[in-house]
């Protein structure tokens, strides 16, 4: 099984690399993708880091709750709730994708390559694919473990 990983720069834009981060969480749900569609988010200062594992262990459990309990009343959307866990905007932001198929779902693979980053918040973030056997590959793959 073949890993591929996708490179997304936000520069400092907290706000996109959170919707990105939103959308992704979104297809792993809706398209069952657990496994096969992995991501972890890079801050430039090294203090932030552990910031962006809080985040999303805090966006987990707040959308377990809400699907738990029952309210007339609509509380904060995911997004509201997504700006102000976010810290502030200080460093870069990447974010980095992992794509896990195995042999048998080459096609799936492809569209999912094909459509991720040509969808609205990847746009922007100069998209860079980069396949198992290229130059970078172990330089990335250390990067994504490293992340968490």
């Amino acid at each position: 099984m073949a890993h591929t990983y996708l490179l997304f720069n936000f520069g400092t834009d907290e706000e996109k690399a959170q919707l990105a981060r939103h959308k992704l969480e979104g297809w792993k749900q809706a398209f069952r993708l657990d496994k096969k569609l992995q991501y972890k988010l890079e801050r430039g200062e090294s203090e932030a880091k552990p910031d962006s594992e809080s985040i999303q262990k805090a966006a987990e459990p707040a959308k377990a709750e809400k699907s738990k309990t029952k309210t007339k009343s609509k509380g904060k959307s995911a997004k509201t709730e997504a700006r102000e866990e976010a810290p502030p905007a200080n460093g870069k932001v990447n974010l980095l994708v992992r794509l896990y198929f195995s042999g048998h779902e080459k096609l799936t693979e492809q569209r999912w390559l094909d459509r991720i980053p040509s969808e609205e918040p990847f746009k922007e973030a100069s998209p860079l694919v980069v396949r198992q056997g290229e130059e970078r590959f172990d330089e990335i793959v250390k990067q994504f473990d490293s992340l968490g």
